[in-house]
């Protein structure tokens, strides 16, 4: 039996007296307070969430951009220093391994954030990429010449490019919320911010300083809402959780937990592996088409990106009453024939009704058509409904 892990901020989740949930192999806080009050407090001012489950890979070396292009589903050599990208790391036949956001921290170093529970996986991948890459490109990219660029030739036998998974020596947290760049910058601690909080852009980083050591500030989330995600040492995680609460008390922060971060993620129509994401699932499957540079020379995953002919897509649904579907439930026709499976489905707390994420047959799955779901025998009636449920006001 696998021990289970904890983050570093254990304690500090046991003191405000969370309740835990296995998440990925790690022992994660589902919930402090109540569930609605934490998503409602994200929604009006501001959460604190421990994503330190999270898994961080560095890429380097002279053609960590090109390496990349080749592992991934997007086209990263383009993105500038200090951006962010959305991507996906496919297997040959298509699937998605895992969705993650790459960041370029300099010409030849880039971050990749993936999720907890695909750590081995993004890891084992990315491993054999990197011994497949040099035959890849011999065999499929022209050789520049030395004159004025970079030659393909003395990398041929040096592969030019190193990952090394760092997970285990950073935390990372998230401040979500319209409260959000108010309590960073209340935050004391935070220091030497290369770029005004003015010029924060969405998808996009910022160095900084909490105790004299680096701090990654991206301007990333989970939830809908504006907010930040704070990549730093493990074992500086407790006190800097510690002063982002004492700096929000007075905007309204509260630690939320895994409970309100996936109702919040849902109303953003917002994909989560193992529900909306698997290796059975391509890209245009899951509305993630626009994610794939189909231009590329080469990928991995490039020739069996398309989804087979009739396959389910995803979509959104809404229903009225209080009664939600659930992840696992049937989507039926008017005679009952089964035409697809819900992957996620709450009551939404901020919307009211009834609203989930399901993989239904393209015929049922124009907007505005009407479906129903199979609570537990009893037939509700849904509409297919364009994603996301819940956009933020600017």
């Amino acid at each position: 039996m696998t021990e289970a892990r904890y983050t570093p901020l254990r304690e500090r989740h046991e003191s405000l007296g969370a309740s835990f949930t296995d998440f990925g192999g790690w022992q994660m806080p589902v919930r402090y307070t109540s569930d609605l009050a934490e998503h409602h407090a994200v929604r009006s001012a501001a959460g604190l969430f421990d994503i330190s489950h999270m898994a961080e890979f560095l890429v380097t070396g002279d053609f960590a951009a090109e390496f990349l292009d080749f592992a991934l589903a997007g086209r990263l050599s383009v993105m500038p220093v200090g951006k962010a990208k959305y991507s996906l790391l496919l297997t040959e036949g298509g699937g998605i391994i895992d969705d993650v956001i790459v960041y370029r921290l300099a010409d030849e170093r880039f971050l990749i954030i993936s999720n907890a529970g695909n750590r081995g996986f993004v890891d084992s991948a990315l491993a054999k990429r990197v011994r497949d890459f040099p035959s890849r490109i011999e065999r499929e990219t022209s050789l520049r010449s030395a004159d004025g660029e970079r030659s393909f030739a003395g990398f041929l036998g040096d592969r030019g490019v190193d990952v090394e998974d760092v997970s285990d020596d950073y935390a990372l947290l998230a401040v979500q919320g319209p409260a959000a760049q108010e309590i960073l910058a209340a935050t004391e601690d935070i220091t030497g911010l290369s770029a005004p909080w003015s010029e924060q852009r969405y998808y996009a980083w910022a160095s900084a300083s909490y105790h004299g050591e680096p701090l990654l500030l991206a301007r990333t989330g989970y939830t809908g809402e504006d907010g930040f995600e704070l990549l730093v040492r493990a074992a500086d995680a407790a006190a800097l959780w510690d002063d982002l609460l004492s700096a929000g008390q007075p905007h309204g922060l509260v630690p939320a937990g895994l409970a309100a971060r996936d109702t919040l993620r849902l109303e953003a129509g917002m994909p989560l592996y193992g529900n909306e994401l698997s290796r059975e699932i391509t890209p245009a499957q899951a509305g993630l088409g626009r994610v794939v540079a189909s231009d590329k020379e080469s990928f991995v995953g490039k020739d069996a990106v398309a989804p087979a002919e009739g396959a389910r897509v995803l979509v959104g649904l809404t229903a009225e009453g209080r009664r939600a579907g659930r992840a696992g439930y049937a989507v039926v026709a008017e005679d009952g024939t089964a035409v697809g499976e819900i992957t996620s489905g709450a009551l939404s707390p901020t919307l009211g009704h009834p609203i989930a994420m399901a993989y239904i047959d393209p015929a049922f799955a124009d907007a505005g058509t009407t479906v129903h779901l199979d609570v537990r025998g009893t037939r509700i009636p849904a509409t297919v409904t364009a994603l996301p449920f819940y956009r933020r006001k600017k």
